[in-house]
């Protein structure tokens, strides 16, 4: 395991990150069976931690809690709010109202007095980010939250988020948490120019394009997802859809190229995401010891200069091969939006 500076913080944190939202009803139901895989991943070195309010409800924060009992101060813990959490309208979102109440049940299900980074799960122009930022910087005068992060930006609302905090007195955020992989490179154009500029961590998840570069999608193979996350996300994982077809074409060319460089596809997806000098960790999601075994090496591979313009001819820098990828859409290119 290797180990990089989280932006200009001055932490450093295991260039893989354990991403938890597979722990609970949306993956393994099995708590025990969970924790053991959280303290696997700790003992291989990893030392960053990544879970959020809504995955399963809840259920995810309070197997992370369970598993950091007597090793919290070893962990950078990071979760996340935002996502609608239930039927109210007011159980979601970046108000100050619900960022001060869910911070309380998060700390609570994680069993800890402090979250290291916590992060707003996605934009929303409908929301005052000054409002949130407000909230956010009374947590962290607080000493309930160490850092602020975001996930899933466009970059303009990036840049409006670091000229308010420099404007108006705001804690900075110092992370984003975007896609990435060699599916999904859309954040090439301005996303990590952007981080890079503002001395910003990057911990991006799906290296593996939510299983795509897993092995686990090939075009005589119509099952489908396992988990009940993936299944939610029909446009992403219809292997009926052309741009899906695109993808198994890309994750066939991208295992053959594996198996010429001597590594696995799972390595080579993990390694081309860490190769960048904008990402500071990849967050892994593993489902079962197996998924998670598979993946603690690439930690440590290197890719050739050859192997990297091989993929680059696959797929090209800056481009996703399914658009529904890329983690957020404006709302003003919903139709309904635009009635309104």
């Amino acid at each position: 395991m290797q180990y990089r500076p989280l932006g200009r913080t001055g932490v450093q944190v295991s260039n893989l990150c354990l991403g938890t939202m597979m722990f609970g009803a949306w993956g393994t139901k099995d708590h025990d069976e969970s924790i053991r895989i959280i303290h696997r991943a700790l003992d291989a070195g990893i030392t960053f931690v990544d879970t959020a309010d809504v995955y399963s409800q809840g259920e995810s924060e309070e197997i992370v809690g369970k598993a950091l009992k007597g090793r919290r101060d070893d962990v950078i813990l990071a979760t996340k709010f935002f996502m609608p959490f239930d039927d109210d309208p007011n159980h979601r979102g970046g108000s100050r109202r619900w960022i001060m109440t869910e911070v309380e049940h998060s700390l609570r299900r994680l069993g800890t007095d402090h979250i290291d980074l916590y992060q707003m799960h996605r934009y929303d122009p409908a929301v005052d980010l000054d409002e949130t930022l407000g909230a956010l910087t009374d947590l962290v005068r607080a000493g309930k939250v160490r850092y602020i992060g975001h996930s899933t930006f466009p970059a303009s609302a990036l840049l409006d988020a670091q000229y308010i905090a420099r404007d108006r007195g705001r804690e900075r955020f110092v992370t984003e948490q975007p896609t990435y992989s060699i599916l999904t490179r859309n954040i090439e154009h301005e996303i990590l120019p952007l981080t890079q500029r503002y001395g910003m961590g990057v911990l991006s998840y799906s290296p593996l394009a939510g299983g795509w570069l897993s092995g686990r999608y090939r075009k005589d193979d119509h099952s489908g997802p396992m988990s009940e996350a993936r299944k939610r996300l029909a446009n992403r994982f219809d292997l009926s859809l052309p741009e899906n077809q695109r993808k198994l074409d890309a994750a066939d060319a991208l295992a053959e190229l594996a198996e010429q460089a001597g590594v696995s596809l799972i390595d080579l997806a993990i390694a081309f995401v860490l190769r960048h000098p904008g990402i500071t960790s990849a967050i892994i999601g593993p489902r079962t010891m197996e998924h998670l075994d598979s993946q603690l090496a690439a930690a440590d591979v290197e890719l050739s200069a050859d192997v990297l313009d091989r993929i680059d001819e696959i797929v090209p820098p800056g481009v996703t091969l399914n658009p529904a990828d890329n983690g957020w859409v404006s709302p003003y290119l919903n139709k309904e939006a635009r009635r309104r």
